[in-house]
Protein backbone atom coordinates (compact mmCIF):
# COMPACT_ATOMS: atom_id res chain seq x y z
CA UNK A 1 0.00 0.00 0.00
CA UNK A 2 0.83 3.50 -0.64
CA UNK A 3 0.61 5.70 2.26
CA UNK A 4 -0.40 9.16 -0.32
CA UNK A 5 -1.79 11.25 2.41
CA UNK A 6 -0.06 11.90 5.52
CA UNK A 7 -0.82 13.71 8.78
CA UNK A 8 1.95 15.27 10.34
CA UNK A 9 1.20 16.97 14.22
CA UNK A 10 3.44 18.98 15.49
CA UNK A 11 5.84 21.93 13.42
CA UNK A 12 8.53 21.72 16.44
CA UNK A 13 12.00 20.85 14.98
CA UNK A 14 11.19 16.83 14.56
CA UNK A 15 7.54 17.05 12.94
CA UNK A 16 9.81 19.92 10.86
CA UNK A 17 12.46 17.08 9.83
CA UNK A 18 9.52 14.74 9.04
CA UNK A 19 7.78 16.33 6.99
CA UNK A 20 10.33 17.68 4.88
CA UNK A 21 11.31 14.11 4.36
CA UNK A 22 7.88 12.89 3.43
CA UNK A 23 7.50 15.72 0.96
CA UNK A 24 10.71 15.02 -0.49
CA UNK A 25 9.57 11.24 -1.12
CA UNK A 26 6.24 11.82 -2.96
CA UNK A 27 3.66 12.21 0.08
CA UNK A 28 0.85 14.78 0.58
CA UNK A 29 1.50 16.02 3.67
CA UNK A 30 -0.84 18.05 6.22
CA UNK A 31 1.18 19.81 8.37
CA UNK A 32 -0.95 20.55 11.96
CA UNK A 33 0.33 22.71 14.71
CA UNK A 34 -1.92 25.29 17.49
CA UNK A 35 -0.86 28.69 15.75
CA UNK A 36 -0.36 29.96 12.31
CA UNK A 37 2.79 31.35 13.76
CA UNK A 38 4.19 27.98 14.31
CA UNK A 39 3.30 26.92 10.88
CA UNK A 40 4.70 29.52 8.59
CA UNK A 41 8.22 29.17 10.40
CA UNK A 42 7.80 25.44 9.93
CA UNK A 43 7.12 25.95 6.44
CA UNK A 44 10.31 28.78 6.34
CA UNK A 45 12.33 26.12 8.35
CA UNK A 46 11.48 23.19 5.34
CA UNK A 47 12.69 25.51 2.60
CA UNK A 48 16.52 26.04 4.55
CA UNK A 49 16.09 22.67 4.95
CA UNK A 50 15.48 21.98 1.45
CA UNK A 51 18.49 24.66 0.78
CA UNK A 52 20.85 22.61 3.19
CA UNK A 53 20.10 19.38 1.87
CA UNK A 54 21.33 20.50 -2.13
CA UNK A 55 24.40 21.55 -0.54
CA UNK A 56 25.67 17.68 0.06
CA UNK A 57 22.52 15.43 -1.78
CA UNK A 58 22.42 16.03 -5.74
CA UNK A 59 19.14 14.98 -5.75
CA UNK A 60 17.80 17.35 -3.61
CA UNK A 61 20.25 19.68 -5.79
CA UNK A 62 18.22 18.82 -9.07
CA UNK A 63 14.79 18.49 -7.23
CA UNK A 64 12.44 21.64 -7.67
CA UNK A 65 11.97 22.47 -3.85
CA UNK A 66 8.95 24.72 -5.15
CA UNK A 67 7.18 21.32 -6.13
CA UNK A 68 7.99 19.55 -2.79
CA UNK A 69 6.98 22.99 -0.83
CA UNK A 70 3.71 22.48 -2.72
CA UNK A 71 3.16 19.01 -1.37
CA UNK A 72 3.14 20.41 2.46
CA UNK A 73 -0.24 22.28 3.47
CA UNK A 74 -0.33 23.64 6.74
CA UNK A 75 -3.30 23.79 9.46
CA UNK A 76 -4.56 24.87 12.69
CA UNK A 77 -7.48 22.38 11.96
CA UNK A 78 -7.24 18.70 13.41
CA UNK A 79 -10.42 18.22 11.40
CA UNK A 80 -8.44 18.00 7.69
CA UNK A 81 -6.69 14.71 9.21
CA UNK A 82 -10.10 12.99 8.69
CA UNK A 83 -8.84 11.58 4.68
CA UNK A 84 -5.28 10.96 5.80
CA UNK A 85 -3.77 7.27 5.23
CA UNK A 86 -1.34 7.81 8.21
CA UNK A 87 -0.48 10.06 11.61
CA UNK A 88 3.00 11.06 12.79
CA UNK A 89 2.58 13.16 16.28
CA UNK A 90 5.43 14.84 17.19
CA UNK A 91 4.05 16.95 20.00
CA UNK A 92 6.09 18.13 22.81
CA UNK A 93 7.96 15.09 25.07
CA UNK A 94 5.05 15.77 27.22
CA UNK A 95 2.21 13.33 28.58
CA UNK A 96 -0.04 15.83 29.35
CA UNK A 97 0.26 17.58 26.08
CA UNK A 98 -0.08 14.07 24.01
CA UNK A 99 -2.92 12.79 26.41
CA UNK A 100 -5.07 15.55 25.00
CA UNK A 101 -4.14 14.92 21.25
CA UNK A 102 -5.12 11.24 20.68
CA UNK A 103 -8.50 11.30 21.80
CA UNK A 104 -9.09 13.57 19.15
CA UNK A 105 -6.93 11.76 16.65
CA UNK A 106 -8.79 8.64 17.12
CA UNK A 107 -12.09 10.40 16.08
CA UNK A 108 -11.06 12.37 13.49
CA UNK A 109 -8.93 10.15 11.50
CA UNK A 110 -10.44 7.07 9.55
CA UNK A 111 -10.53 3.69 11.41
CA UNK A 112 -7.77 2.12 9.17
CA UNK A 113 -5.51 5.30 9.50
CA UNK A 114 -2.33 4.20 11.99
CA UNK A 115 -1.17 6.65 14.45
CA UNK A 116 2.49 6.45 15.16
CA UNK A 117 3.60 8.61 17.94
CA UNK A 118 7.44 10.08 17.30
CA UNK A 119 8.57 10.07 21.20
CA UNK A 120 11.42 9.02 22.57
CA UNK A 121 10.30 8.12 26.31
CA UNK A 122 6.39 8.07 26.65
CA UNK A 123 4.78 4.32 26.44
CA UNK A 124 3.06 3.59 23.68
CA UNK A 125 0.68 1.28 25.23
CA UNK A 126 -0.24 4.37 27.31
CA UNK A 127 -0.90 6.34 24.28
CA UNK A 128 -2.90 3.50 22.87
CA UNK A 129 -5.07 3.46 25.60
CA UNK A 130 -6.54 6.82 24.95
CA UNK A 131 -7.86 5.41 21.64
CA UNK A 132 -10.52 3.16 20.35
CA UNK A 133 -7.78 1.59 18.36
CA UNK A 134 -4.93 0.56 20.20
CA UNK A 135 -3.89 -2.11 17.84
CA UNK A 136 -3.12 0.46 15.45
CA UNK A 137 -1.30 2.99 17.78
CA UNK A 138 2.53 2.41 17.17
CA UNK A 139 5.54 4.07 18.30
CA UNK A 140 8.35 5.38 15.70
CA UNK A 141 11.58 7.61 17.24
CA UNK A 142 12.63 9.45 14.32
CA UNK A 143 16.57 11.06 15.02
CA UNK A 144 17.32 14.86 14.13
CA UNK A 145 18.01 16.04 11.83
CA UNK A 146 14.97 13.62 10.20
CA UNK A 147 15.45 13.43 6.59
CA UNK A 148 19.30 12.64 6.90
CA UNK A 149 19.29 9.84 9.68
CA UNK A 150 18.53 6.41 7.74
CA UNK A 151 17.08 4.38 10.59
CA UNK A 152 14.06 4.48 13.06
CA UNK A 153 13.29 2.58 16.02
CA UNK A 154 10.00 1.59 15.62
CA UNK A 155 8.47 0.75 19.22
CA UNK A 156 5.83 -2.53 19.43
CA UNK A 157 3.09 -1.47 22.44
CA UNK A 158 1.65 -4.32 24.33
CA UNK A 159 -1.40 -4.20 22.23
CA UNK A 160 0.04 -3.06 18.72
CA UNK A 161 -0.90 -5.69 15.79
CA UNK A 162 1.41 -7.42 13.55
CA UNK A 163 -0.34 -5.47 10.57
CA UNK A 164 0.46 -2.21 12.34
CA UNK A 165 4.48 -2.99 12.85
CA UNK A 166 4.66 -4.42 9.30
CA UNK A 167 2.45 -1.59 7.37
CA UNK A 168 5.16 1.05 9.82
CA UNK A 169 8.03 -0.65 8.28
CA UNK A 170 6.27 0.12 4.67
CA UNK A 171 5.77 3.66 5.71
CA UNK A 172 9.01 3.95 6.48
CA UNK A 173 10.63 2.25 3.33
CA UNK A 174 8.49 4.71 1.37
CA UNK A 175 10.57 7.49 3.18
CA UNK A 176 13.54 5.63 2.21
CA UNK A 177 14.34 4.57 6.13
CA UNK A 178 15.00 1.14 7.49
CA UNK A 179 13.07 0.11 11.19
CA UNK A 180 14.34 -1.67 13.76
CA UNK A 181 11.39 -2.71 15.49
CA UNK A 182 12.19 -3.18 19.53
CA UNK A 183 9.63 -3.22 23.01
CA UNK A 184 7.73 -0.94 24.71
CA UNK A 185 9.90 -0.08 27.86
CA UNK A 186 10.40 3.68 28.73
CA UNK A 187 13.45 5.70 27.06
CA UNK A 188 13.56 2.04 24.25
CA UNK A 189 17.03 1.38 23.45
CA UNK A 190 18.18 5.00 22.22
CA UNK A 191 17.19 7.29 24.63
CA UNK A 192 17.14 4.96 28.01
CA UNK A 193 21.44 4.81 27.04
CA UNK A 194 21.80 8.15 25.55
CA UNK A 195 19.90 10.29 28.18
CA UNK A 196 22.25 8.51 30.86
CA UNK A 197 25.26 9.67 28.85
CA UNK A 198 24.33 13.05 28.26
CA UNK A 199 22.57 13.32 31.97
CA UNK A 200 26.22 11.95 33.15
CA UNK A 201 28.56 14.44 30.72
CA UNK A 202 26.49 17.66 31.93
CA UNK A 203 27.21 16.54 35.78
CA UNK A 204 30.58 16.38 34.38
CA UNK A 205 30.80 20.03 33.36
CA UNK A 206 28.89 20.94 36.60
CA UNK A 207 31.76 19.54 38.35
CA UNK A 208 34.19 21.43 36.90
CA UNK A 209 36.44 18.03 35.43
CA UNK A 210 36.29 19.29 32.04
CA UNK A 211 34.90 21.84 29.19
CA UNK A 212 32.33 20.93 27.34
CA UNK A 213 34.49 21.19 24.52
CA UNK A 214 37.03 19.14 25.94
CA UNK A 215 34.34 16.68 27.12
CA UNK A 216 32.89 16.07 22.89
CA UNK A 217 36.50 15.88 21.82
CA UNK A 218 37.09 12.87 24.17
CA UNK A 219 34.14 10.79 22.97
CA UNK A 220 34.84 12.08 18.89
CA UNK A 221 39.00 11.26 19.42
CA UNK A 222 38.59 8.30 21.74
CA UNK A 223 35.29 6.56 20.73
CA UNK A 224 35.36 7.61 16.95
CA UNK A 225 32.09 9.24 17.71
CA UNK A 226 30.89 11.71 14.98
CA UNK A 227 29.71 14.05 17.40
CA UNK A 228 30.21 14.17 21.60
CA UNK A 229 27.37 13.92 23.97
CA UNK A 230 26.99 17.79 24.42
CA UNK A 231 27.15 19.04 20.85
CA UNK A 232 24.14 16.04 20.88
CA UNK A 233 22.45 17.53 23.05
CA UNK A 234 22.13 21.04 21.53
CA UNK A 235 20.63 19.59 18.80
CA UNK A 236 18.51 17.27 20.36
CA UNK A 237 17.07 20.66 22.50
CA UNK A 238 18.12 20.73 26.02
CA UNK A 239 14.13 21.09 27.00
CA UNK A 240 13.69 17.63 25.16
CA UNK A 241 16.84 15.80 27.03
CA UNK A 242 15.42 17.30 30.36
CA UNK A 243 11.66 16.18 29.78
CA UNK A 244 13.23 13.18 28.47
CA UNK A 245 14.65 12.67 32.04
CA UNK A 246 11.98 13.05 34.18
CA UNK A 247 10.06 10.59 32.16
CA UNK A 248 12.54 7.93 32.90
CA UNK A 249 12.78 9.09 36.31
CA UNK A 250 9.34 8.80 37.07
CA UNK A 251 9.22 5.67 35.14
CA UNK A 252 11.64 3.91 36.68
CA UNK A 253 11.49 5.74 40.32
CA UNK A 254 15.22 5.45 39.87
CA UNK A 255 17.32 8.29 40.60
CA UNK A 256 19.94 7.38 38.28
CA UNK A 257 17.88 9.59 35.80
CA UNK A 258 17.64 12.48 37.97
CA UNK A 259 18.29 15.71 35.58
CA UNK A 260 21.46 17.25 36.39
CA UNK A 261 20.73 21.15 38.03
CA UNK A 262 23.10 22.45 35.42
CA UNK A 263 20.99 21.27 32.58
CA UNK A 264 17.18 22.56 34.47
CA UNK A 265 19.26 25.93 35.29
CA UNK A 266 20.11 26.62 31.48
CA UNK A 267 16.68 25.05 30.11
CA UNK A 268 14.81 27.59 32.69
CA UNK A 269 17.47 30.64 31.27
CA UNK A 270 16.25 29.39 27.80
CA UNK A 271 19.76 28.04 26.54
CA UNK A 272 17.87 25.51 24.47
CA UNK A 273 21.01 24.09 22.33
CA UNK A 274 20.92 24.72 18.54
CA UNK A 275 17.06 26.05 18.44
CA UNK A 276 18.07 29.07 20.65
CA UNK A 277 21.08 29.44 19.29
CA UNK A 278 22.68 28.68 22.46
CA UNK A 279 23.49 25.48 24.96
CA UNK A 280 27.02 24.15 25.88
CA UNK A 281 28.11 25.91 22.65
CA UNK A 282 26.84 28.49 20.71
CA UNK A 283 26.00 28.69 16.84
CA UNK A 284 27.41 31.77 15.88
CA UNK A 285 30.69 29.50 15.50
CA UNK A 286 32.27 30.35 18.85
CA UNK A 287 32.45 27.60 21.90
CA UNK A 288 31.18 28.99 25.06
CA UNK A 289 33.92 28.30 27.79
Amino acid sequence: MKYARVGVVGAGVMGVGVAQNLAQTGHRVMLVDVSEEILDRARAEIAKGLRLAAMFEPAARAADHSAILEQISITTDYERLGDVDFVVENTTESWAVKQSVYPQLDRICRDDCILAANTSAISIARLASSTRRPDRVIGMHFMNPVPRKPLVEVIRGGPTSEATVEAAKTFLQQMGKRAIVVKDMPGFVSNRVLMLTINEAIFVVQDDVASPADVDEIFIQCFAHKMGPLATADLIGLDTVLHSLQVLADSYGDSKYRPCPRLVQMVQAGLLGRKSGRGFFDYTGRRLT
